[in-house]
């Protein structure tokens, strides 16, 4: 005999509206109760709670979870509760006008972004700062290479499908070699025209060729023939082309081992990704360690927050 085994039925919506606010009215509240039904919902649930909590109670869900919550729970739920292209926004805009300026954050996500996402993305931006992308990028980014190359990544129409032409991911690999380190100094309009210009599976079979022909990985060029934001964005493109699980588990270690843990960091990636490769990034930690993401995120973390992020992970595999 075969055995079936029922996934759980959600409930619905309006009963999920019902549940939180009752764990956010009166004095206090039952934080638990808020991390049980908004860490187990996916970004279409969450949406249909909000919009049945504004129906029922005439306020947004994301101002009452504010007023309850605080500190570095409240950033990862309220981050978490926004749809995919609002998050996204929110946390360039943050990472570009900050006061102490941390552009990774900002570097991460658009350069992650396919040519159709971007142009969603900059319309979310617009519509909800009344300045255009472009512009926050060039007052709040250096001036120089990393400003030319997130801007042109930003502009740049790119094929989003898998399909390689071969010959000119070949052709490009002798391109960048002959711009970097062949060269007397690195030619790096010819980076940011190849980065900007190239589907993330066309990067992948340049970095292919680079380490064929050159015996070394593409990175370690980039490493060795550029510095700083303009070093860093070239990295996080190519990484994620190449396997993004792999990057966001190095961005994830250095932030939990980090003196004092980068919070800021943990709670965008572990926000950002949990619904789009978490799978994969546990995996290439595990594999990368030693030790699963959920023991270490644990270690670093405590209470409420903890429980929230560790939620948001899943199953200790």
């Amino acid at each position: 005999m075969v055995y079936f085994i029922k996934a759980p039925v959600l409930p619905s919506p309006r009963d999920d509206a019902k549940r939180l606010h009752r764990a956010l009215t009166g004095f206090g509240c039952d934080t638990s109760a808020v991390i049980n039904i908004l860490a187990h919902r996916d970004a279409t649930h969450r949406a249909f709670i909000q919009q049945e909590y504004r129906t029922m109670y005439s306020q947004e869900l994301s101002k009452r979870l504010a007023s309850k919550l605080s500190g570095k729970l409240e950033t990862a739920v309220l981050l978490w509760m926004h749809d995919p292209a609002t998050r996204d926004a929110t946390i360039i805009r943050q990472s570009l006008i900050a006061d102490v300026r941390n552009l990774e954050g900002a570097i991460e996500v658009i350069c992650l972004q396919t040519p159709s996402q971007l142009q969603y993305l900059i319309q979310i931006y617009h519509s909800m700062f009344g300045v255009y992308l472009e512009h926050d990028i060039q007052m709040n980014a250096s001036p120089g290479d990393h400003q030319k190359l997130l801007l042109a990544y930003i502009s740049t129409p790119r094929h989003e499908g898998p399909e390689v032409n071969r010959e000119i991911a070949e052709e490009d690999a002798k391109v960048l070699y002959k711009a970097g380190e062949k060269k007397l100094g690195t030619d790096e309009k010819t980076f940011i025209h190849i980065f900007s210009e190239r589907s993330a599976a066309h990067l992948a079979a340049v970095s292919s060729f680079y380490h064929e022909m050159y015996g070394h990985s593409l990175k370690k060029a980039v490493k060795n023939g550029t510095s700083g934001q303009f070093a860093h964005a070239l990295l996080t493109i190519i990484q994620c082309a190449v396997n993004p699980g792999k990057y966001f588990a190095k961005v994830l270690r250095k932030a939990m081992k980090s003196l004092g843990t980068d919070d800021s960091t943990l709670i965008r990636v572990i926000v950002t990704r949990t619904e789009v490769d978490m799978h994969h990034i546990k995996a290439a930690y595990l594999k990368k360690h030693k030790k699963t993401l959920n023991d270490e995120v644990h270690s670093v973390t405590s209470g409420h927050y903890r429980a929230f992020l560790l939620s948001l992970l899943g199953r200790n595999h």
